[in-house]
């Protein structure tokens, strides 16, 4: 059974206000006093945020609970030192990011001017095991149609500088500022993956292999693919049924390859439209259809993500779990929906703040 992983960044904010708090390098040196060499909270770009990453596991249940207690360290760690952690993809109140002090991020800062001061956002990233290079690249030509699905399920940033972007994931539309983000061309083996990397590093337009900012890419530390478009999720169970559908599309891809069914291949262009489609309406609207790249509601096109993993879901026992999960959030919402809830009935976007506050260990 495929393992998964998953990385988390998790915003910091005023318990009080919901302001962010730029208190990254606190927050980390308490973990790391608390909890030394466990290595589960990592510094980045901004200091008003914090990273942690799961182990690999095959259970769903137990990537779950590791999900959720990794936020509740978090939370008290944060706590300790007079912040919070939220779980929002973008901070509705207005904030001027802090960009953290190492030679990378300074690297960035005089590379992308504007773009990186500007770059606070947060996703998660599920890392989903493949058994070679090979498999790998496999998979991630395969994945391409379907990914932007995951950003309309996870979509958890409607708000921008304390205004309604009339995003549902605006992360994903900021995310895309980076020269080397969104979607890719087919690569068909290893070598060419490996040769197409190599070339974009050697422009001098990005530092390293470790700034390939692909929707979907080959872990560089990992014998996994890494799937990279999707918010931070405002529940945790969220986050769980994310990684349940990504690693069912992984399998899937593999089952696919492994049976010689070629990749379906709707060009760059026309992901790129489909990626901002499911940006701008997340599940309140309509979504591109995977197989035909036309509009059709988004109810519709999150059931034929499920028809398409179906029997990987099925092997893995997490068939009712997938359904569980879309049908909660076609019903209740997802993070977007539910932050515009809050201000349409708070009035007020720091009590939609501290009210994801509480919704982020709930």
């Amino acid at each position: 059974m495929r393992t998964v992983g998953v990385e988390e960044e998790l915003l910091l904010v005023d318990p009080e206000t919901g302001e962010p708090r730029a208190m990254s390098a606190a927050v980390l040196a308490r973990a790391e006093r608390e909890d030394a060499g466990q290595d589960v909270f990592e510094k980045e770009l901004h200091e008003q945020m914090v990273e942690f990453a799961t182990h690999p596991q095959s259970s769903m249940e137990s990537l779950l609970a590791e999900i959720a207690r990794c936020r509740k360290e978090a939370a008290g760690h944060a706590e300790e030192i007079g912040c919070t952690v939220a779980a929002l993809a973008t901070s509705p109140l207005p904030v001027s990011p802090a960009v953290g002090m190492n030679e990378r991020y300074r690297w960035m800062e005089q590379q992308y001017g504007i773009a990186t001061r500007e770059q606070l956002v947060l996703g998660c990233h599920v890392h989903v095991s493949v058994e070679s290079d090979e498999e790998g690249v496999a998979v991630l030509d395969r994945l391409r149609p379907w990914l932007a699905v995951l950003t309309a399920l996870s979509a958890n940033s409607p708000f921008w500088q304390g205004k309604d972007s009339g995003y549902s994931s605006y992360r994903s539309r900021v995310w895309q500022r980076w020269p080397s983000a969104g979607p890719t061309e087919l690569f068909e083996s290893p070598e060419r993956y490996h040769r197409r990397v190599a070339e974009m590093v050697a422009t001098g337009t990005i530092l390293d292999e470790g700034m390939i900012y692909f929707d979907a890419r080959l872990s560089e530390r990992y014998p996994t693919v890494e799937i990279r478009v999707s918010d931070v999720a405002l529940h945790a169970e969220t986050a769980g049924l994310v990684a349940t559908l990504t690693r069912g599309l992984v399998d899937t891809a593999a089952r696919e390859w492994r049976e010689g069914r070629e990749p379906v291949d709707p060009g760059v262009s026309l992901l790129r439209l489909s990626a901002w489609q499911a940006a701008r309406s997340g599940l309140t609207g309509e979504l591109l259809h995977p197989r035909t790249m036309r509009r059709m509601p988004a109810e519709a096109v999150v059931r034929a993500l499920l028809d398409h993993i179906a029997d990987a879901l099925s092997d893995h026992g997490d068939l009712d779990r997938g359904r569980e999960g879309c049908e909660r959030l076609l019903r209740d919402g997802n993070g977007a929906m539910i932050q515009r809830a809050l201000l349409e009935r708070t009035e007020s976007l720091r009590d939609v703040v501290t009210e994801c506050v509480r919704h982020t260990q709930a």
